[in-house]
């Protein structure tokens, strides 16, 4: 058996999101899927690092899937990038060992959230980012993301439909920038909750605005409420930029 590893980018605008739905073949995966075993001969199934929901972009969405057919990495991303839609890239294709899986193994994932701070839209980006009209207090909110960085049982800020597994996640760092417009925030941590990077980048929206005091969000997680949290960010705003592995692969 051989285990193949993709990156992946790719504008999430007109799907479903990464998962493959049985409703529905129009999410990243599926289409995936369906050019793989065009390829091989054979039903692959692709197992991603992150299930983006719909609307959300990836940067370096990370897959691996595996097959009895022995093919070179330059005729698999060939194949794939001649069939695939063309909002749908594979940048890379690595052959990888064995057991290496692409969601279980990641051991840090980054999210970027985009937002055009101006008091016009963006004709060119109003795809690709979230339109804040008014001026943000980033020192603001700076200070409140410092309040997320650590092990945080985030039930608040998910949308997470069973309760048994853990919400517990971590967050290992945060940046938020301004140039040209833009007010980039981008979230580092070993795993994300259904839409928790976006109601995270919505509460911080919402600091900078001035509507939430950032002092309240330690109060806001440690109470586990959905309803204390700040805005659920839109999702064309939002990026699956970098997933992080262990050098075994």
């Amino acid at each position: 058996m051989h285990n193949y590893k993709l990156t992946i980018q790719y504008d999430g605008g007109r799907y479903k999101g990464w998962q493959r739905l049985g409703n529905t073949n129009n999410t990243i995966q599926g289409k995936i899927e369906y050019v793989l075993s065009e390829l091989m001969g054979e039903e692959i199934e692709i197992i991603g690092s992150s299930r983006t929901d719909a609307g959300v972009h990836a940067l370096g969405q990370i897959a691996n899937f595996k097959t009895n057919k022995n093919l070179s990495t330059t005729k698999i991303q060939e194949y794939l990038n001649h069939y695939l839609p063309q909002d749908i890239s594979i940048i890379r294709v690595d052959k990888v060992s064995e057991n290496f899986h692409a969601r279980y193994h990641a051991r840090a994932k980054t999210y970027l959230y985009r937002i055009w701070n101006r008091e016009y839209s963006h004709p060119f980006m109003r795809k690709y980012s979230m339109h804040i009209e008014e001026k943000l207090d980033l020192e603001a909110m700076k200070k409140a993301a410092g309040y997320f960085v650590g092990t945080h049982d985030f039930t608040a800020f998910s949308n997470a439909k069973s309760k048994k597994k853990s919400m517990v996640r971590e967050i290992y760092s945060f940046w938020i920038n301004q140039e040209d417009g833009f007010v980039d925030i981008r979230i580092r941590g070993n795993g994300f909750l259904y839409n928790m990077a976006r109601w995270i980048a919505g509460t911080l929206i919402d600091v900078g605005l001035g509507d939430l005091d950032g002092e309240s969000i330690p109060t806001i997680i440690q109470s586990k409420k959905r309803d204390r949290t700040g805005r659920l960010a839109e999702p064309q705003g939002l990026y699956l930029e970098n997933i992080e592995y262990e050098e075994f692969e």
